[in-house]
């Protein structure tokens, strides 16, 4: 992780509760500044909009240059040629107020929704002795950022699985997302993203980045409010998991499955060593890890383990592993990697 990555993070992502889950595991002290973005209770409102959301995105011109004579020129080229703006008709420019700088391209129908209005003045209108922002940050230069509103205590399940139910709120300057609000679990003992219901889908409410789009705010209070039933809910999908039992034939049988050798592994490749890597890993986690192995032999287990992997070991490319595990967070891809994990294994069970 870069030195620049490392201090975005600690600086421009507010970590809640801390005393219940303990620091983020990207957290570095030295990176911190002369603020800390670690809280030990709920993450105040105000400090939401200090830190993070002071700012305002701006539509602008969208303009390109054209070859010009010296009389009508408004610049020059790279080649110190006079050129002058020309505006693109129906497109438009994205920007911070603050900084200038660009965060997304578009027509000019797209509307815009500040992060102040559209996520944090929309949580802070349910926020009460029991439901807290537990975290907020900007992603990628600030086109993305979500607020996280969370119960204060974290719930342990018989099964010694320690978590905290939310609900994410995200939305985007750059177009990857619409206005999201979606049901997530963080599992504590990995400061893992998890599937608040492996077997379900629809838990999202989204509101696209249109001219006609409205607040919605009925939709988001209802939503936001299940996070009381998320708790029960998840320890029962924990229960029924831990009861499935998983055989060492079957788990091999599911490794295979997850993450199949090439049909040719008599000569090296790169697709043969990134396969047994990822296998090696699995199996590491699966016998020895302490954030897996108390559970190996259950369907529990097989979860915790791909989940792990991807958020902790899987290859990382043009972002840090911190950052890309918030972006697969708020674009969903929790969700989507804790079916697929359960929908594979139930063929595996099917069949062995």
């Amino acid at each position: 992780m870069s030195r620049e990555t490392t201090q975005w993070l600690n600086t421009q992502t507010l970590i809640g509760f801390t005393d219940k889950r303990g620091h983020a595991w990207h957290y570095r002290a030295e990176a911190q500044g002369d603020e800390s973005n670690h809280y030990p209770g709920a993450v105040p409102v105000a400090d939401v909009q200090r830190r993070l959301f002071h700012w305002d995105a701006m539509a602008r011109p969208l303009l390109v240059t054209v070859p010009a004579d010296i009389e009508s020129a408004d610049t020059v080229d790279g080649d110190g040629l006079p050129v002058r703006y020309v505006p693109v008709d129906g497109r438009k420019a994205i920007t911070r107020s603050d900084t200038g700088a660009v965060l997304g391209l578009f027509a000019d129908s797209y509307a815009i929704h500040q992060y102040r209005e559209w996520l944090l003045e929309t949580v802070a209108t349910i926020l009460d002795d029991s439901l807290s922002i537990g975290s907020a940050g900007l992603l990628k230069g600030g086109a993305v950022a979500w607020v996280s509103v969370e119960i204060p205590d974290t719930i342990t399940t018989p099964e010694g699985i320690a978590f905290r139910p939310n609900l994410l709120a995200c939305t985007s300057h750059d177009g990857t997302l619409a206005t999201t609000f979606q049901r997530v679990v963080t599992n504590v003992v990995c400061d893992n993203t998890m599937s608040a219901a492996l077997s379900e889908k629809g838990q999202r409410i989204k509101v696209k980045h249109s001219r006609h789009s409205k607040m919605r705010m009925g939709e988001a209070r209802d939503a936001l409010a299940i996070i009381h039933t998320m708790g029960e809910e998840f320890t029962q999908q924990v229960a029924e998991l831990t009861r499935q039992e998983v055989s060492r034939k079957q788990w091999a049988k599911f490794v295979d499955a997850y993450a199949p050798l090439p049909e040719d592994t008599s000569k090296p490749s790169r697709t043969l060593t990134m396969a047994t890597n990822k296998r090696d890993e699995l199996n590491r986690l699966w016998n020895t890890d302490t954030r897996v192995a108390p559970w190996a032999g259950t369907a529990w287990g097989v979860v915790q383990a791909v989940n792990t992997y991807v958020h902790h070991s899987s290859i990382v490319r043009n972002t840090s592993r911190a950052e890309r595990n918030m972006l697969r967070a708020v674009e969903g891809g929790a969700d989507a990697l804790d079916r697929e994990t359960v929908e594979i294994l139930g063929k595996v069970l099917a069949t062995v």
